[in-house]
């Protein structure tokens, strides 16, 4: 599996390690809560340890750490590859990020292991202490002088970033600036580029994920002949291996061993096209053997270029049996849609917040944007709206992710649900990488407080004309009453729209028995929550406002212990 910009999603092989009862006990809650978590079989806490170390990408280890320090100790050996490590003591009171906080994730594995536990999550790491990026926390690799730069930007001191294109950094503290060209002297410096650049003691280096290599090969080509081919152009064009995204091929090398273990190697996915997908690439160097023998007259070069604005640095050079181009794609801005949830912090995703961090630019209405300003980094520049500016909102976010920044649009609920998703994605092309973050809607947060409203067929309405005509409005709701399916009734009431919501109820009406239950939720999760329980002929709008949902039952829905109940299936028992 791969992110729209082509970076790889591990499922992460997770080790946990325990030899007490009590932590065998926290162990197996983890390890019911993860599938990729397994319980280490062995006789003793080192010898668990090391089959860990040797076969997991992260270790949660119940054991005390110090004596985790001293088993371990001798097999470190690169952070960019060792496992990560969480420790958690004997009565899961707190989770250590031990290990790889950055690099392998032990900071948001600790996270992660705190609300299973209950436990309290201690991260030592700098940038996290004092809520700074660190340069190693984008997913991209980084080498050069890290340390010393992270340095620099914890102490104040001026840095500067220069970039051979605009990639999407998350927000950057005010002493650090983004500049083209050459840092001043004696500046430290983050470059952000595909090249291999000198080296010195102020200068780190971000490798964006630019490169792609095509690869064309014969049937049973040699891992180590693709291999040397690509290192050994990679070096003559001066490009680094890290900034390579994926290899690319056609769909009938998806199998080959030789491309296969290549990218295993690299730890890039392996991405393949149709022999029509590739024929339709212009490309310099075309060849009509190749085209006779695989049905287009190009494969790495073509291959090379698919799947974004793109530029040949590398003509297609071969071997005996592999060919090899490389092509340098352009960075597309990111835009994260993302559901807030219906206003409690509780009910925000943990992916949400991480979003949210990431983003350089979010934008949203304002009141949405009050909720979440404590979780924004330093730097982050916020464009707040008011009510009715939703189309100004998505036009903007949509602008600052084009011109190549990293972009979170906010909404409440869910953003696909009545929210900004769909009118930003009018406007987003292929310039911009989309990531949806789904939300807690208004309608699950009130059928929750309502009881089990949900549990058959359901259809959301909105009954707001201000986008959609009553007209159309009214025949989805005789729909939804004739087909007999549980209604969440969004947008019910306003001050100047009071006539729609008794409409809509008398439509029901026709359709179902006096006393079907109906469910009012004002302010789900939120200061001044109200629900109210009533039926089709009680309830009274004059409790509706735009800050409501409103819950009308299915012919089946039922009133069981003051909750309102839909069964799953129609055969009711009592």
């Amino acid at each position: 599996m791969t992110h729209s910009d082509g970076t790889e999603v591990r499922s992460h092989r997770i080790g946990l390690v325990a030899v007490t009862a009590a932590g065998r006990r926290h162990a197996r809650v983890l390890a019911d809560a993860w599938p990729h978590a397994r319980l280490v079989e062995a006789d003793n806490a080192a010898a668990g340890l090391r089959v860990a170390w040797s076969e997991c990408d992260q270790i949660v280890a119940f054991l005390a750490t110090g004596a985790v320090v001293r088993i371990l100790a001798p097999l470190l050996g690169d952070k960019h590859r060792d496992p990560a490590v969480v420790t958690v003591d004997e009565a899961a009171r707190h989770a250590v990020a031990l290990l790889g906080g950055h690099a392998g994730g032990a900071n948001t594995l600790a996270a992660e292991v705190g609300a299973l536990l209950d436990a309290a999550p201690v991260v030592t790491t700098a940038t996290d202490a004092v809520d700074l990026p660190g340069l190693d926390t984008l997913g991209w690799p980084v080498e050069g002088a890290v340390a010393a730069v992270t340095r620099a930007i914890l102490d104040g001191e001026p840095v500067t970033v220069v970039a051979d294109a605009p990639w999407p950094l998350p927000a950057l503290p005010a002493n650090v600036h983004v500049g083209s060209g050459r840092a001043p002297a004696g500046h430290y410096r983050v470059l952000v580029t595909d090249r291999i650049v000198p080296l010195d003691g102020r200068t780190a280096v971000l490798r964006p994920p630019s490169l792609v290599a095509g690869v064309g090969a014969s049937r049973g080509v040699p891992a180590a002949e693709v291999r040397g081919l690509l290192d050994r152009e990679l070096a003559a064009a001066g490009l680094s291996t890290a900034s390579l995204r994926c290899l690319a091929s056609a769909d009938i090398k998806a199998d080959e061993v030789g491309i296969r273990t290549t990218a295993d190697t690299l730890r890039i996915p392996l991405v393949t096209w149709s022999a029509a997908e590739l024929a339709a690439v212009e490309v310099p160097n075309p060849s009509e053997v190749v085209r006779a023998a695989v049905g287009t007259p190009s494969v790495a070069e073509a291959a090379a270029l698919l799947g974004g604005d793109a530029e040949l640095v590398v003509s297609k050079t071969a071997t005996a049996m592999a060919t090899v181009a490389i092509a340098r794609h352009a960075p597309r801005g990111r835009l994260a849609l993302v559901g807030l949830g219906p206003g409690a912090s509780d009910l925000r995703t943990p992916r949400a917040i991480a979003e949210l961090r990431r983003a350089a630019v979010v934008v949203g209405l304002d009141q949405y944007l009050d909720q979440i300003r404590d979780l924004l980094r330093p730097g982050t520049r916020v464009l707040a709206s008011g009510l009715g500016a939703e189309e100004e909102r998505a036009r903007a976010a949509v602008a600052e992710a084009t011109a190549g920044h990293a972009v979170a649009l906010v909404g409440s609920g869910d953003a696909g649900v009545y929210a900004m998703a769909s009118p930003a994605l009018e406007y987003a092309d292929e310039r911009v990488d989309v990531v949806g973050v789904p939300g807690v809607t208004a309608a699950l947060a009130a059928a929750a407080l309502l009881g089990a409203p949900l549990g058959h067929d359901h259809v959301y309405l909105s009954l707001s004309d201000l986008h959609t005509s009553w007209e159309v409005i009214q025949r989805r709701v005789a729909a939804a009453a004739q087909g007999d399916f549980v209604a969440l009734l969004y947008n019910p009431r306003s001050r100047n729209r009071d006539w729609q919501l008794p409409a809509a109820l008398r439509v029901f009406a026709e359709h179902r028995p006096p006393h079907t239950p109906v469910g009012v939720v004002r302010n789900a999760s939120r200061d001044g929550q109200r629900v109210h329980l009533s039926t089709l002929a009680a309830v009274d709008p004059e409790i509706v406002d735009m800050y409501s949902v409103v819950v009308v039952g299915s012919s089946q829905t039922r009133r069981v212990a003051g909750r309102m109940v839909t069964p799953r299936g129609y055969r009711w028992r009592a």
